[in-house]
């Protein structure tokens, strides 16, 4: 059965790069202690039965196709809550860092039963994030050389929302909101309860006055109504992309104008074209390729 190191007893070092891009520490470990008890209720038993106790080996973590690494850290973070000081971590590649097929990521050297203890959770958090952070710099170079920058959204796994998002800025996005709290975003039911794209803007602007407030428009009047009131980030809710051109023609630069709804990779460049300031898509999260990341075990 593993004894999870405790959090104090982490690298301070591991923990003070989390922090520093973005992540809470701490949640990161009882995330980590989460997956961990669903993989390992009691033991690894095959590795107990096949693997002597004091055998040791050094595992390399391979890419095994194209794109950009992401969650090496946490991945990281997983072994050292197995095996604590007994795991030694080397060769890491910072995240974010663009990989080749073959391209070693991360290199981990201590006693094999642990490590295969703590492979599959370590590569679930590095292969997914990596996902994401490839599919982010797949959009970002798509849109080079125009104004438009890619947003997430908040269609993310549950409790794995600031991983994901974490993720994204290593593949070069940008976030969103956070959450429902962080700023307001007037989406269509809002506009229905509210009686309209102005009254609904008002209100949340009067009730919440110290936070930004983006409201979703399905036509050019509702976009000329919320100029008019003085609304500095609207949604372009799924507009064809001549639409959008001529949005972006009437708002003049009074206000950030997001693209959003039904855009696919292929109108990357198109929707980019038309002027917009951002272009959101929720692939990125909730429907992105896992990358192909895999460790190759042998003996110390």
């Amino acid at each position: 059965m593993i004894t999870p190191t405790s959090y104090d007893a982490l690298p301070a070092d591991l923990l003070a790069e989390l922090e520093a891009g973005g992540l809470d520490p701490r949640a990161v470990h009882a995330h980590v202690l989460e997956a961990l008890a669903e993989d390992v209720p009691t033991e690894d038993v095959t590795s107990v039965a096949t693997i002597a106790a004091d055998a040791r080996a050094v595992g390399d973590f391979g890419a095994r196709e194209a794109g950009t690494v992401a969650g090496l850290g946490i991945a990281a973070l997983v072994f050292h809550v197995v095996l604590g000081d007994g795991v030694e971590v080397t060769d890491r590649l910072p995240d974010g860092t663009r990989v080749r097929p073959g391209d070693v990521v991360m290199r981990v050297a201590g006693p094999a039963r642990g490590l295969l203890t703590a492979e599959r959770t370590a590569l679930n958090y590095a292969s997914h994030l990596s996902g994401v952070a490839t599919a982010t710099a797949a959009w970002v170079d798509a849109l080079e050389g125009t104004g438009a920058r890619v947003l997430d959204t908040r269609k993310t796994l549950p409790t794995y929302r600031a991983l994901q998002k974490y993720a994204v800025r290593c593949g070069g996005g940008q976030n969103h909101r956070t959450s429902l709290s962080d700023r307001a975003m007037v989406k269509d039911n809002h506009v229905v309860a509210a009686g309209g794209v102005v009254p609904a803007y008002r209100a949340v602007r009067a009730a919440y006055p110290q936070l930004r407030v983006e409201v979703e428009v399905t036509d050019l009047d509702q976009l000329r109504e919320l100029l008019a009131a003085g609304c500095e980030e609207v949604l372009l809710d799924n507009m064809p992309t001549e639409v959008m051109a001529e949005a972006v023609r009437i708002n003049a630069g009074r206000a950030r104008l997001e693209a959003s709804g039904g855009l696919t990779f292929d109108r990357a460049r198109e929707v980019a074209a038309t002027g917009v300031d951002y272009i959101s898509v929720g692939a990125l999260t909730h429907s992105v390729d896992v990358f192909d990341l895999g460790l190759d075990l042998h003996e110390e």
